[in-house]
């Protein structure tokens, strides 16, 4: 079948299904029309399945697939409750999505552990570069902060009623630097770039500068356990953000706002996987890695098992089940 056949006999479909996303968008949609949704859903696919298969224009393609995408958000939104919804994301759906999402991932993964290993071997090499990442005063509270001597590593001397405090300082400390490297995507990119880039060379240059002190097994055996999942955190955080960047930048046959929506709607989700790391990696923070009352032995397995963990879930959570994202 041509196309413009195929267009002229399913436009009127397309034009009832779009009218009907507009109305389950704005919440107004009546019962019958909610009824029939999976209906036109499926209708709608198997519209776009025919088209890929026949090689028509892209600009038609695209067309569809647009409205695929925001018929499944309210496909599944619709069809299950919250928080079914919630523990599928959490047991493969994040994961697939970092798959999906694997060149921004990959980008951002160069950006910030690429940085942070060079200027970790920079400053190892040439002690006095800490101090134009760090004002002297700063280095010597990282200092202390580390001290094999200190009750409490990588904090200041504190009791251990103040755990919860710390924990919360953790939180909202962590979800910052998320906020702040996603957010700043909306400056085309740059600004999660030049955010990955600042906490790699800072994070790297305060490892290379502690263990070039001689502070090896305090500062390692520290950050070793929420590492696993506070790095990984920026990681996506910036990687969703030069999602969004990217959109702006090549929003391709689409208007800049119409490519930002539905970049913006697979960012958010991303987001909302780092929070769940961070809330993690605060948790590991505040009552794990401070402890002094274990090994750096054991502190080495358990990080172990934990970066384990976090890379088997990324490559294998997921796959088994049906991926709705």
């Amino acid at each position: 079948m041509k196309q413009s056949l195929f267009e002229t006999r399913h436009q009127a479909d397309w034009q009832r299904f779009t009218s009907l996303l507009d109305a389950l968008e704005r919440g107004k949609a009546d019962r019958q029309a909610s009824q029939t949704f999976a209906g036109e859903y499926r209708r709608l696919c198997h519209h776009l399945a025919l088209a890929q298969e026949r090689g028509y224009s892209s600009h038609l393609i695209d067309q569809l697939q647009l409205l695929a995408m925001r018929g499944h958000q309210q496909f599944y939104r619709h069809r299950s409750h919250l928080g079914a919804q919630i523990i599928a994301f959490v047991l493969g759906g994040f994961a697939r999505l970092v798959r999906e999402e694997w060149r921004t991932v990959l980008l951002a993964t160069l950006m910030f552990f690429g940085s942070l290993i060079l200027m970790g071997v920079l400053v190892y090499v040439f002690p006095d570069l800490i101090y134009s990442v760090m004002a002297p005063d700063q280095v010597s509270d990282m200092e202390r902060m580390y001290d094999p001597e200190a009750r409490r590593i990588g904090r200041s001397e504190r009791d251990a009623g103040d755990d919860w405090m710390m924990f919360g300082y953790y939180i909202m400390n962590n979800i910052g630097i998320s906020f702040q490297t996603f957010a700043s995507g909306l400056l085309f990119g740059l600004g999660s770039l030049f955010f990955l880039l600042f906490n790699g060379l800072t994070i790297g240059a305060v490892a290379g500068h502690l263990t070039q002190v001689g502070y090896t097994e305090t500062f390692w055996s520290f950050v070793i356990g929420h590492g696993a999942f506070e790095l990984t955190g920026i990681v996506f955080s910036g990687a969703a953000g030069l999602k969004m960047g990217w959109a702006l930048l090549a929003p391709g046959r689409f208007t800049r706002a119409e490519a930002l929506r539905l970049a913006a709607g697979r960012a958010v989700q991303l987001v909302a996987g780092v929070i769940l790391f961070l809330l993690i990696a605060a948790f590991i923070e505040a009552y794990w890695s401070s402890m002094t009352f274990t090994t750096p032995l054991v502190k080495y397995i358990v990080g172990a098992g934990l970066w384990t963990f976090v890379l088997s879930y990324f490559v294998f959570a997921g796959r088994g089940a049906h991926a709705p994202d």
